[in-house]
């Protein structure tokens, strides 16, 4: 389910980074009192009263028809049209300012999204200020101190109202899966393999996907639903205002998905921004697929070259030696059929479910073979474990003392466990627990 994304647009030095980050949590967006510091946009995942939302921080509107200028209002713009809800800010102290009336005559046709934020009312209940900006023609302004968090309360419970109502949950026997990867890999054309038509536009330039299109497929009895991406970029070169918003879609996607498929160029290897993208979908819990593409370009296609370079990157990612490899071309189909067969057994591997008996007996083994750590005050005792969760397979193990078990050890029970049950191609999560009474 993809929660809404909300925009806070408005002039600059108004208060917008100081108000995402009051809501957002922490520090995320950079807060300087000169006007113009936030140019690009920042977007984070907020909550309030259980309604899950994107927050996204925009740079100020400026009249200047510089270049510079003209970008800031494009990605604001791009805001407005992408977003499910928009708070304006403004300012109470210097009152309805000329930049703010320029804004409001941007932001009517989607008044019914709008929530006028009267910001820096920082003297509430006695401080009617907020009030000159009924002049702007949307609606009730709703005062607030970004900084001290007077106001925000009543804030974000009006925000909720404007949201649209959360969707109805994905049906169970449908399996999300989000193809990402960075610009021009070839994911398009990778789905529209797989899908045997031409459902989504595929073209030689980087970045033709903006949004992120569901397509499904039934298979083998199940229904398949691919998420095609744009591609996911550094953010220092998210250049283009539509970009970004592909950015958020793409990350969006990810949290949607069962199982990822991470499509690389197989004429330029596996790029670092591959390894960042698969580690975003592992933290999400989405088993994941490396499906290297373009291998008809590859002159030398024996399996030893596909062996080298899968070596050479776990060697460089050992997290990714427990996920499978298939090398692949979207435009002749060599091998493409070979990732459905892959995204169904993943899928289904994310849903094994151990017994406890076995779950214990493989413990007892692990720490048979090979101790904890022992500190020199009190040994360290893995007394049983169960697994407590699936999508992905999570486990809970029992110790006397879990602060002190290293991050080696861990690693080494998490590989007794694939060993023992396989989980190729999904992440495990594991809780240590302390033993209540044992210290």
């Amino acid at each position: 389910m993809n929660p809404p994304t909300v925009a806070i647009v408005g002039r600059p030095n108004v208060g917008k980074s100081t108000l995402f980050n009051r809501i957002a949590g922490g520090r995320r967006a950079i807060v300087d009192d000169r006007p113009g510091v936030t140019r690009d946009r920042h977007f984070a995942p907020a909550d309030w009263n259980g309604r899950h939302f994107w927050l996204v921080d925009t740079g100020g509107w400026i009249g200047d028809k510089d270049v510079l200028s003209s970008a800031i209002r494009s990605q604001i713009e791009t805001a407005i049209e992408q977003s499910d809800a928009i708070l304006f800010l403004v300012d109470v102290r210097q009152g309805v300012h000329p930049a703010d009336l320029e804004v409001a005559d941007v932001l009517r046709p989607v008044g019914d999204r709008v929530l006028v934020v009267a910001n820096k009312s920082d003297n509430l209940p006695d401080d009617l200020g907020y009030l000159a900006f009924h002049e702007l023609g949307l609606g009730d302004p709703q005062p607030v101190s970004a900084t001290t968090g007077k106001g925000s309360g009543d804030l974000l419970d009006g925000l909720v109202e404007l949201l649209p109502e959360a969707p109805e949950p994905e049906a169970p026997d449908v399996i999300q899966v989000a193809v990402v990867g960075r610009p021009n890999v070839g994911k398009s054309s990778l789905v529209n393999r797989l899908l045997g038509e031409e459902r989504a536009v595929v073209a030689p330039e980087a970045g033709t996907t903006r949004d992120a299109v569901d397509s499904p497929l039934r298979y083998h009895g199940r229904t398949l639903n691919f998420i095609d991406t744009a591609g996911l970029r550094k953010r220092s070169k998210v250049e283009d205002e539509i970009e970004f918003y592909s950015a958020l879609r793409s990350r969006r996607a990810i949290e949607r998905a069962d199982v990822s498929v991470l499509v690389a160029d197989a004429s330029v290897g596996v790029h670092a921004q591959d390894l960042k993208i698969a580690q975003l979908a592992l933290e999400r819990g989405s088993g994941l697929i490396i499906a290297v593409n373009k291998w008809d370009l590859v002159l030398d296609k024996d399996t030893m070259v596909a062996d080298r370079g899968q070596k050479e990157v776990t060697k460089r990612a050992p997290f990714l030696r427990s996920y499978p490899f298939v090398y692949l071309s979207a435009l002749t189909g060599f091998r493409a059929r070979k990732v459905l067969d892959l995204i169904m057994l993943v899928a289904a591997t994310r849903e094994i479910r151990i017994s406890t008996s076995e779950v214990n007996r493989n413990l007892e083994a692990l720490v048979m073979r090979n101790q904890p750590p022992q500190l020199s005050s009190k040994e360290v005792k893995l007394f049983y474990a169960s697994q407590v969760g699936t999508r992905p397979p999570t486990f809970a193990i029992v110790s006397n003392r879990p602060d002190a078990i290293p991050e080696s050890y861990k690693r080494f029970v998490e590989r007794g466990f694939r060993e023992a049950w396989g989980f190729q191609g999904v992440p495990l999560r594991f809780k240590y627990r302390r033993k209540k009474g044992k210290r």
